[in-house]
């Protein structure tokens, strides 16, 4: 699936070191609220069992060059039974701020309203990080409430805000509905 900036694209096994580096950043473990990195080895044991599992991961790709490149991974985390799921996302640090974390959340709501047939996604971010925030706003998330002191930013005690996302609202353009048509 793509867009004219973004696309969406199998997770990869030969991509785990990429992906490892990525979640070394400091800016995505403080985003995390994760207070301490992962080992190399340690990932890759890890990604094993990602690519056997039931979630549904994507790598983000950038399509602004000629050839396309691997920028980030989007994942679901599906609860079958409510036809729900939890959105993660996470951008490789030289892929921040340029409009495609909201691209490839866009991407992934088509994909899980119109393919997985969801009926809403729900994500939490800390508070703080308003870029984040902003960002699945315009994808089509919405504020719905917080966990109140849920969460550490920069060694602070922050909120986590709770966000989701209804198929019955999804509006804009589909790229998957004329993937469809004969």
């Amino acid at each position: 699936m793509r867009d004219s900036a973004c696309g969406l694209g199998p997770y990869r096994g030969d991509l785990v070191e990429t992906y490892w580096r990525w979640e070394q950043d400091p800016a995505l473990l403080v985003g995390y609220g994760r207070q301490q990195p992962e080992s190399l080895e340690a990932r890759v044991e890890g990604m094993a069992a990602q690519l056997r599992g039931d979630n549904i991961r994507f790598t983000v790709y950038d399509l602004a060059g000629d050839a396309a490149v691997p920028v980030g991974v989007a994942t679901l985390l599906p609860d079958h039974a409510v036809r729900t799921a939890e959105y993660v996302v996470m951008l490789a640090p030289e892929a921040r701020g340029r409009g495609l974390g909201t691209a490839a959340t866009r991407l992934v709501l088509d994909y899980a309203f119109h393919i997985s047939d969801l009926r809403m996604l729900w994500l939490k971010v800390l508070a703080p990080n308003r870029p984040a925030v902003r960002a699945y706003e315009k994808a089509g998330f919405r504020t719905v409430g917080a966990l109140r002191q849920a969460g550490y930013w920069l060694g602070q005690v922050c909120d986590e805000v709770v966000m989701d996302a209804l198929a019955s609202e999804f509006g804009g353009p589909s790229v998957v509905e004329p993937l469809t048509r004969s």
